[in-house]
């Protein structure tokens, strides 16, 4: 494969946020982390979720989202989209994260081994967070959710860590296409 990227940003949840939904609370409010991150089963060493119910465990423990998708938003909104702005914990520039296909493994560094799961599929609380009306079906519509890794092998990453596709996944659809194919009908709680 050979296909490379860039991490741009390693982010990790700031601070708990006050949230109307059933939690109370939300950890969308990641911000990028200087040096190495431990990453594990689990995810990010200091990452969180407040609602584990919905988020999180061992086939979304990373998230990842595009500089060229985050751009390509800002440029659409009326407000920057900085690292971890829509609550990823990856900002990789260099290639389309929205392409790959489900059993697609990525090494991030030296030695981390993600596996691509699933596409994002948001939930209201991320409308609430950004403050668009109508933001969980737009983004579903735009074909540009991100997507969820899995955490084969353990290590360290950091931004400026290489980004190397190690293989594809077996045929299916790309992760543009499992969140087009789903719908904004498919979003927890509609907005």
């Amino acid at each position: 494969m050979g296909l490379r990227g860039t991490v741009e940003a390693v982010c990790v949840v700031h601070q708990l946020v006050s949230d109307p939904g059933q939690v109370g609370v939300t950890a969308i409010d990641k911000r990028p982390v200087q040096g190495p991150v431990r990453v594990r089963a689990l995810g990010l060493h200091g990452d969180v979720q407040a609602d584990r119910k919905h988020h999180g465990g061992r086939d979304k423990a990373v998230y990842a989202y595009s500089q060229d998708d985050a751009d390509w938003w800002a440029a659409h909104l009326s407000q920057p989209v900085p690292p971890g702005r829509f609550g990823e914990n990856l900002r990789v520039s260099g290639m389309d994260v929205d392409a790959a296909r489900a059993g697609e493994r990525w090494r991030i560094g030296e030695t981390v081994v993600l596996e691509v799961t699933r596409p994002r599929i948001p939930c209201a609380t991320f409308g609430r967070w950004l403050q668009e009306r109508g933001w969980v079906k737009r983004f579903v519509r735009a074909g540009r959710p991100g997507t969820y890794l899995r955490v084969i092998t353990s290590g360290e990453i950091q931004a400026g860590d290489a980004v190397v596709v190690l293989s594809e996944g077996p045929p299916g659809p790309t992760m543009r296409e499992t969140a087009l194919a789903k719908g904004p009908a498919t979003a927890r709680p509609h907005d």
